[in-house]
């Protein structure tokens, strides 16, 4: 079930940006070597709203902020319910694997560093998480993206079936 859950947010939002991973290419020519960096940047109002960009440029900072302009412009809405997801959900982007799970209350963000980041941009306080295969940051963090975007809240579920919320989690 492939639905676009892309979100436009009005400029009143605060959204905070987190730095994932920062890489390193040189290029060696007959002058010298010339360094350039990528960095892959999350941001996130902390309330299901959630996106990330890739930045290039000569400079870290500016690699940063350019990361940052294409991350607003890629955000998606998340289900987030009880500080946790509503359901267990897996992806698969590259070589990376990833599973998440909902968890109780008080049991924090168990995840790598790559999709701590990036779930805890999104809001979510309690879940469990497990990566396989690749730890490339920037296919987890695109594996992350995915699950997420594959959520489905409890509500939207109760709508569709025709049933309470109750009846969701308890029948």
């Amino acid at each position: 079930m492939a639905k676009n859950n892309r979100v436009k947010v009005s400029s009143d939002v605060e959204l905070k940006d987190r730095l994932v991973a920062i890489n390193r290419t040189t290029k060696v020519t007959k002058g010298g070597r010339t360094f350039t960096f990528a960095a892959i940047v999350v941001v996130g109002d902390g309330n299901g709203v959630i996106g990330y960009g890739l930045g290039k440029a000569n400079e870290v900072t500016t690699a940063i902020a350019k990361g940052v302009e294409v991350a607003k412009k890629n955000l998606i809405k998340v289900p987030v319910y009880k500080g946790t997801i509503p359901h267990e959900q897996a992806a698969k982007f590259g070589g990376s694997r990833i599973i998440m799970q909902p968890a109780t209350p008080g049991t924090g963000v168990k995840a790598g560093g790559a999709m701590r980041a990036v779930l805890e941009s999104v809001g979510v306080t309690d879940v469990i998480c497990k990566s396989k295969g690749s730890s490339n940051p920037h296919n987890l963090v695109k594996a992350t993206f995915k699950a997420l975007s594959e959520l489905r809240s409890p509500m939207t579920i109760a709508h569709y079936r025709g049933i309470s919320l109750d009846k969701v989690f308890n029948g």
